[in-house]
């Protein structure tokens, strides 16, 4: 029996009940479904774009007739999942900051349209979402959507793609709805923009979808040659990024940079790669001229012997930037610009080599810089306590709580830095810890993940909404990436490789299309592997590979279907 009771508000109100008798001394439980059918969901323009989940269900009746029965299936898959999940040997950290943070994906963060279109806010305020349009540059750095839900991933790239870019190569960094209007910003960020290129060679190798790529590939070669237009970020197209970079601080910083230039780097690595597949060798051989230049170059003018740091070269006049690259949250004088980055160290200074590592491009500057500079964003911007420390922005961290700081000034700091220096955000942070763990930094890096750990440890916080601008903040996302990190995981649909390090362990993988585990173990010489497909679809394999060991190649190469398990040696 419902009853709706209507006061002065014309909200409803209501209560549910159901009658049974009981017997003295005797237990029964009762249950409830509730479901919900809201069909009018609104953009940021507070135009109704709709939700696609009502596509499927006629009201919310439905969708309690048609769930219900399935809720035991659901449940188990769902299960099976986090069981196999949890069972990997790795760090009691690493599994909870990888598997809390898949939550956002569930979260008011994301959404679909009734055209099936999978959209992102870059978090949530307590009555709306935070900051629109599938943000670029916020949205770079997560690795848990296309690793565990591939499908949803190459939707994100068709948007910035096909809907988001236009003729001369603009990608509008936030996406306007209806999807008629995503153009509408037509203000282009130099890491998102950059970004995007290295997400959809990620999502192709992942795939091994080839006309997805191909069918891509004349959006992303104009994306890339956006950044040499007439007041660009690569103006004179030498592979060094010196123009206006509007980025994920919300500010332009001006003059090469290591954020922005490794950004483009990798870029311009997978661009090549992608050029050579599909038989444009020309373009080819001008993204290689321009990656080992801008490599090179990198080293020797902005790396300190400790970290990479900014040139600040102001522009001569606002009439040498292209209009499209400056967003509105700039300097006020363009020859002392305010919020550089300057000398500082940042925190995510290697996000490029951190997705080039996830994507096995290698390295993109030299390696023992690499490792160095990591060092130093632990010395340096590493807090065990911030009870001394000053923070005149937001506090996502506090009192006797470890983080590492978003930037620091070991030597000099501009005046007025960009804004969030003093801030703690565990998007950036998961990304450096990341890549303290793939140059083999480990007890630094967990170190790093314990501390974001304890501050979400269901106490002080909610473990399941890491916050950054709004709750269950899309960046947290990022920590999907300690677990390619320490298992040395990589999956390539194209060559239909799968590669590990060589390591005894159990260990959960995925390549957003499949998923299952691995079973590691040495016997003499040789490594026995137990390679299990426990869902999604058939898993495509020719090699097998132990990074720096030895490779298994298959002579018969049938899918590997859900639910079976292949056992194979690899030799060193």
């Amino acid at each position: 029996v419902v009853e709706r009771a209507f006061q002065k508000s014309p909200t409803p109100r209501g209560s549910l009940a159901v009658k049974q008798h009981l017997d003295a001394g005797k237990t029964k439980e009762f249950t409830f479904y509730l479901t919900w059918h809201f069909p009018n969901r609104k953009a940021w323009s507070k135009k109704v774009v709709g939700n696609y989940y009502t596509t499927r269900y006629e009201d919310a009746w439905d969708v309690a007739e048609k769930t219900q029965p399935r809720i035991p299936e659901l449940e188990e898959k769902t299960l099976r999942f986090v069981q196999a999940f949890i069972e990997s040997d790795l760090p009691e950290p690493v599994l909870e900051s990888a598997l809390f943070n898949v939550s956002t994906l569930r979260s008011q963060t994301c959404f679909r349209t009734p055209d099936g279109l999978f959209f992102g806010w870059e978090g949530c305020n307590d009555f709306s979402g935070c900051c629109q349009g599938s943000c670029t540059h916020v949205w770079n750095y997560e690795q848990t959507t296309p690793f565990l839900f591939g499908e949803l991933s190459r939707i994100m790239r068709t948007i910035e793609f096909d809907y988001a870019t236009d003729d001369k190569g603009l990608m509008s960094f936030r996406v306007n709805l209806p999807i008629v209007q995503a153009q509408a910003m037509k203000r282009a960020a130099a890491d998102g923009q950059m970004g995007t290129i290295v997400k959809i060679y990620r999502d192709w190798q992942l795939s091994g979808d080839d006309a997805f790529m191909e069918h891509m590939w004349p959006e992303v070669k104009k994306a890339l040659e956006f950044a040499w237009i007439k007041g660009g970020w690569d103006a004179n197209k030498d592979g060094v990024m010196e123009g206006a970079q509007h980025n994920t601080m919300d500010v332009e910083y001006y003059g090469p940079n290591p954020q922005m230039e490794i950004w483009y780097l990798a870029a311009l690595k997978a661009a090549e790669k992608m050029a050579g597949y599909v038989k444009d060798k020309d373009f080819a051989k001008t993204c290689k001229k321009l990656f080992d230049y801008g490599s090179k170059w990198t080293d020797e003018n902005l790396f300190n012997g400790e970290y990479y740091i900014q040139i600040i070269q102001p522009p001569k006049a606002k009439d040498d930037i292209s209009p499209y690259l400056l967003i509105g949250m700039g300097s006020r004088d363009l020859q002392h610009p305010d919020f550089q980055l300057g000398e500082g160290c940042l925190v995510d200074q290697l996000v490029g080599q951190y997705m080039a590592h996830i994507c096995d491009l290698g390295y993109l500057v030299k390696p023992d810089n690499v490792k160095t500079t990591l060092k130093s964003i632990m010395k340096y911007n590493y807090r065990a306590t911030l009870y001394d420390h000053f923070n005149n922005m937001r506090s996502f961290a506090l009192g006797n709580e470890a983080a590492l700081l978003m930037a620091s000034f070991p030597y000099a700091r501009p005046e007025v830095p960009f804004p969030y220096w003093s801030e703690v955000m565990t998007g950036f942070e998961y990304t450096a810890a990341v890549g303290m763990l793939y140059e083999g930094q480990t007890e630094n890096g967990l170190k790093v993940i314990q501390n974001v750990r304890d501050r979400y440890d269901g106490r002080k916080r909610s473990p399941f909404d890491e916050a950054e601008c709004g709750h269950h903040y899309a960046r947290a996302m990022a920590a999907y990436a300690e677990v390619l990190a320490l298992t040395g995981f990589y999956y390539s649909g194209v060559e239909k490789i799968m590669k590990f390090k060589p390591v005894e362990g159990k260990y959960f993988w995925a390549n957003g299309n499949s998923w299952g585990v691995v079973e590691q173990k040495m016997s003499g010489d040789a490594m026995k592997v137990k390679l299990t497909v426990m869902g999604g679809k058939p898993l495509m394999l020719d090699r097998y590979e132990l990074r720096g060991f030895g490779i298994k190649k298959f002579r018969k190469n049938p899918p590997v279907a859900p639910g079976k398990t292949v056992a194979f040696g690899v030799n060193k």
